[in-house]
């Protein structure tokens, strides 16, 4: 596995996994995954980052620049939406995303509060996406597609 965190710039051309949920106000989801995705051979982007410097006045357009070159970039996508926030943002990206042709893997924990709505659309636009809603197995279905490639 190799990791690449906001602001590093990935530029090559290895399968690639952008971890997609949210940031602001929820716990750090994103490490988790990592450690359970470690063994793979993919290429981890990050959003997250370890110091988000609030006191640059450009900190919001380079950040949301960021996340968008690299959800393009990358060969797949998986969201997790967590349970302490209703993520909009991650929602944006998922309808985004769902129509475009590229694997997307979806996590949903379990208290997250509209949930329903996501199973419900993804249902209609990408029925072919099975959700999970736990860490473990997103990171088991992101393995899985990894093996196949």
């Amino acid at each position: 596995m190799k990791y690449i965190e906001c602001p590093k710039v990935y530029k090559e051309n290895s399968k690639s996994l952008f971890l997609a949920g949210g940031i602001s106000n929820c716990s750090d989801w994103q490490s988790k995954l990592v450690a359970l995705l470690k063994k793979t051979s993919l290429v981890l982007l990050n959003p997250r980052r370890k110091y988000f410097p609030k006191d640059n006045p450009n900190i919001d357009q380079e950040q949301i620049a960021w996340e968008f070159d690299h959800l393009n970039r990358a060969s797949a996508v998986s969201f997790w939406f967590a349970e302490e926030t209703l993520c909009p943002i991650t929602l944006y990206e998922l309808g985004k995303q769902s129509t475009i042709n590229k694997p997307l893997f979806v996590g949903i924990h379990p208290n997250y509060k509209r949930k329903k709505d996501v199973e419900i659309q993804l249902k209609h636009i990408r029925p072919e996406i099975t959700i999970v809603y736990s860490l473990i197995d997103l990171s088991n279905q992101i393995t899985e597609w990894e093996s196949k490639r």
